[in-house]
This record gives C-alpha cells, structure tokens and sequence, in this order.
C-alpha cells in the first residue's frame, strides 16, 4: 500500500501550571493510523471538545508540531516542511476546512475575492477567464457557479451555501486530502445533509479523501468509510464505521451514540459528560 497520510505514534502535549509547578497537559496520545494513497476514503475521527481531534488536525495541517512520533504526506515528514515553496506545494495537496464559514470569510471582502487569489497564488493563473474558469469550475463542483457569488458578500448567503463556497476554495488547488473539522456543526440542521453528501461526492468523483472531525455520530455513520473514536486524547476504537458505530464496545462510545446532540461541540460535550456521571452514579447505587 501507498501511503497518502501515515500517522506513526503520535503525541502533543502542552505545558501547564505556573513556574514552579509545571506539567505537561497531553492532548493527543500515541496516535497511529494510515490513509492509502490509492484509495479515497472518508476516514472520521469522532470525539467531545477536548477530545484531541482538533489538535490531530491541526497537526496534520501542519500548524502544530507533534512532541513524539511523527507524521507523513506522500512519504514526506510534515516537520520537515519549512520552504515558502514547500510549503506552498503542500498546502495545494492537503487542504482545510472550518468549522464556522461566518468567520472563515470576511464581511467586507466580496466571496469571489478568495476564490480569485487561491487560483492565482495555487495554480499562478494570471488571466482573467483563466481565473474565472478555476473558480466556477470549483464551485460547479459543490452546486453553484461563479454567477451566483461574484460580487456578494457573506452575510448575502446561508450557512449552507458558505460552507460550499469554503469547500470550492479549497478544491481550486486539486487537493489530495481535505481536513474537514466540524464542518457541518454551524450549519442549519436542514442543510446539513446536504454538505455530508457533497463529501461523498468528492470521494467517489474527485478521488479525494476526506479526513471528517466530529462528534456527531449520525452524520459519521452515514457517510464514513473507517472511523476512529478519540477520548482525552487517546483512541478506544477504531475500524471500519458501521461496525465500530453500530456496535460500540466502550461506554463513552455508547453514550455518545445514545445522545441526542447540540450541533455545538462544547455544548454536546457537557450533555455527554452528564450522562455518563448519572450512569455511574446508577452503576454505583446499584452496587452498594
């Protein structure tokens, strides 16, 4: 097997306490999986706020540095990567995003602005209908065209539509791996579906695998070909998502697929942390 994306026992830890009482926070333990380069997949990490799912996100993107293990693109170590034009190729094969498209994008900066400058900074288009062409292309891609956003601003669109315009950017460079964190968590509930299936598509039509953050367990059983479930920062579970979700072995596992969540993460995790302290409550009661 090619590898596209190879996590190898990573970790990110993060120091705390004040100077005489300093420690360290581990948010991510140990972390191992890969992702075939010859086959697209929609690989999810499920977890809470705090879960350590962000925090593998960002490090894929390259925005944090892992304290152990390490971290691989196409055979590549990730660390490594320190060149303007390094990075620049690597950002064009390996793009994020967002969880909020409102703040992903400026109110006083017209939709069609982003489109044209990751054309021309990712592909070093200089022509106007060249241009344009890579940015309807892209937007043809998730549903819409470059008639219906040039000139307009955020607060003109939905949720839902931002969030496609988000995706459109970020197929403009012909990425082999997108990073999606919460993606559909601020979206509203009837349009979220809609966003889960425009992933599918980019699988299936694009051959581009999708790294899906969540902790939404109805969207990830839907859509998801292998999943992982990460708790304080450590995986519990891990394979292929209808058998994982569909018959969790871990109590966090079940209490999260038993709850009925908030889109918001921090909220859902305060709901889950509940329910299992009732739970174990129970369990204790029932002991004594």
């Amino acid at each position: 097997m090619s590898a596209l994306l190879q996590l190898d026992h990573v970790g990110r830890s993060y120091p705390v306490g004040g100077l005489f009482a300093r420690g360290k926070m581990q948010a991510v333990k140990d972390l191992s999986f890969t992702l075939d380069a010859e086959k697209p997949e929609i690989f999810t990490i499920v977890g809470e706020s705090g879960s350590g799912k962000t925090t593998t996100a960002r490090m894929i993107l390259g925005n944090e540095v892992p304290t152990s293990g390490a971290i691989h693109f196409l055979g590549k170590d990730v660390t490594t990567i320190r060149s303007r034009s390094d990075r620049l190729a690597f950002m064009a094969k390996v793009q994020p995003i967002f969880q909020n498209p409102f703040e992903a994008f400026n109110p006083l900066t017209t939709l069609d602005f982003y489109l044209f400058s990751t054309a021309r900074r990712f592909l070093g288009l200089k022509a106007r209908s060249e241009i344009d062409a890579a940015a309807d292309k892209a937007l043809q891609h998730v549903g819409l065209s470059l008639a219906e956003v040039r000139g307009r601003y955020s607060h003109e669109l939905s949720g839902g539509q931002l969030q496609r315009i988000a995706v459109a950017r970020a197929l403009i460079p012909g990425p082999k791996l997108i990073v999606a964190d919460e993606p559909v968590s601020m979206v509203d509930a009837s349009l979220r579906m809609s966003i889960v299936n425009l992933f599918r598509t980019l699988r299936d039509d694009l051959g581009v695998t999708i790294i899906y953050i969540t902790h939404d367990l109805s969207t990830a059983y839907y859509i998801s070909d292998r999943v992982i479930i990460m708790h304080r920062g450590e995986v519990i579970e891990a394979g292929e998502a209808r058998a994982v979700l569909g018959h969790p072995s871990q109590e966090y596992s079940r209490a999260l697929r038993n709850a009925v969540l908030p889109p918001d993460p921090v909220a859902a995790r305060r709901i889950i942390n509940e329910r299992l302290e009732r739970r174990r409550s129970g369990l204790a009661e029932g002991a004594g």
